[in-house]
């Protein structure tokens, strides 16, 4: 495959696609193993494997602003222009997370809580991210210095955190608020379940870093190189992690798993080195091949999260909750999975047929056809009418 900017596109798709997998795994065996299986060893993997999606996903988000800003920065655009455009699609995405904690409250009653409304989801995570990242392109001049301060923005928030979820978490703001800083929600203590901006956020300026490098005019030409060293990079910041984790502790409360910068900094290696496989894959493996269920996936992202909730987590689940064994909530991930594939098969088909169909409903109804059609209708008004008088005077007849 030629070094061109096609497979920098099918990669990026192809590891969105590769994290909505990854996603559908830990959601589906959450929600519905029970029981003995619940407690295994198979259920602990399962979830130990959901801290690769979500880094992955939010660390795109960033590279794909990278992307959008460095394909509109060759255009002509202004720095004005691509800021605005991040910041736009960020409040866009927010609100869209909104909307969805909407529909999940709705759908939820009589038994969702009203607090549910205010929870910091993802959505709400990586619009946030976008404002945050179309700001810091308003204020940020020349490859460089973006790589650069993208890179200390995210070991800041990372450095930030622990002491933002313990010694100095700021308890004055309201819970709806503070949520958004740790993750506190209504629980009096930072959940790590949910996406606040500490320590969430680092990992979308760091997909900001590493997308500067990528979309740079060397890079794109010595994709393999690159990738392959992003990958060297990743390896050693993961055991420079471990290193780090045996080491003398800064904080005075100190969680690896959840708040640590050396687990961000392990989280963003395996980021890395997952790029460079995606861009292997489908560079010389079976990315090749006509059709890829992966890439499908990746280019539907927002709509097979939005929807596979429901058949999971929600009112629609497809199986019942918390009470199945290992065969069956495999056989729910299969069908999970293989309906998203179908819906993003769906959306994008629509995506580039709809125009053309609406245009053709269009032209048809302005036609002497469409004419015709609602003169039938006008013509039946009139019949019935008729009808309906002669009726009246039936009824209205002395006897």
């Amino acid at each position: 495959m030629a070094e061109t900017s096609k497979p920098r596109i099918d990669y990026l798709d192809w590891l969105r696609g590769f994290a909505c997998l990854g996603m559908f795994e830990v959601h589906c065996y959450d929600a519905w193993l029970g029981g003995s299986a619940r407690q295994g060893t198979f259920f602990r993997l399962s979830q130990f494997s959901g801290t690769i999606p979500a880094p992955l996903f939010i660390f795109l988000s960033g590279v794909s602003c990278a992307l959008v800003s460095d394909q509109m920065r060759r255009k002509g655009a202004s720095t004005s222009e691509i800021a605005t455009r991040i910041i736009r699609r960020g409040a866009e995405i927010f609100g869209l997370g909104l909307l969805f904690r909407v529909q999940e409250y709705l759908l939820g009653l009589p038994g969702a809580p009203t607090s549910d409304l205010l929870r910091v989801d993802v959505l709400n995570l990586i619009g946030l991210s976008l404002l945050f990242m179309g700001v810091f392109l308003r204020l940020s001049e020349g490859r460089s210095a973006r790589v650069t301060l993208a890179t200390a923005i995210a070991l800041g928030i990372a450095c930030a955190t622990p002491p933002l979820w313990t010694t100095w978490r700021p308890r004055w703001l309201p819970w709806f608020i503070e949520s958004y800083v740790n993750g506190v929600h209504i629980y009096h203590v930072p959940q790590p379940w949910l996406f606040p901006v500490f320590p969430w956020t680092g990992f979308a300026f760091a997909g900001l870093a590493v997308g500067a490098v990528l979309m740079s005019d060397w890079s794109a030409n010595n994709q393999a190189q690159v990738t392959a060293w992003l990958a060297a990079v990743g390896t050693g910041f993961v055991f420079f992690s471990k290193w780090l984790d045996g080491r003398s502790q800064l904080y005075a409360v100190y969680d690896y798993w959840h708040t640590s910068p050396n687990f961000f900094l392990a989280r963003i290696g395996i980021c890395l080195v997952v790029t460079w496989f995606g861009y292997a894959w489908c560079r010389w493996g079976l990315g090749q091949v006509g059709f890829s269920p992966l890439i499908q996936l990746g280019r539907a992202s927002l709509l097979v999260y939005w929807v596979h909730i429901e058949f999971v987590y929600g009112r629609f689940s497809i199986l019942p909750k918390a009470s199945e064994g290992v065969g069956m909530a495999t056989l729910g991930l299969l069908i999970v999975t293989a309906a998203m594939v179908l819906l993003a098969l769906a959306r994008l088909s629509w995506k580039k047929r709809g125009p053309e169909i609406i245009a053709r409903l269009r032209q048809q109804s302005s036609s002497g056809a469409g004419l015709r059609f609602f003169r039938r209708i006008g013509s039946g008004g009139r019949d019935l009418s008729r009808f309906r008088r002669n009726l009246e005077d039936v009824f209205a007849r002395p006897r």
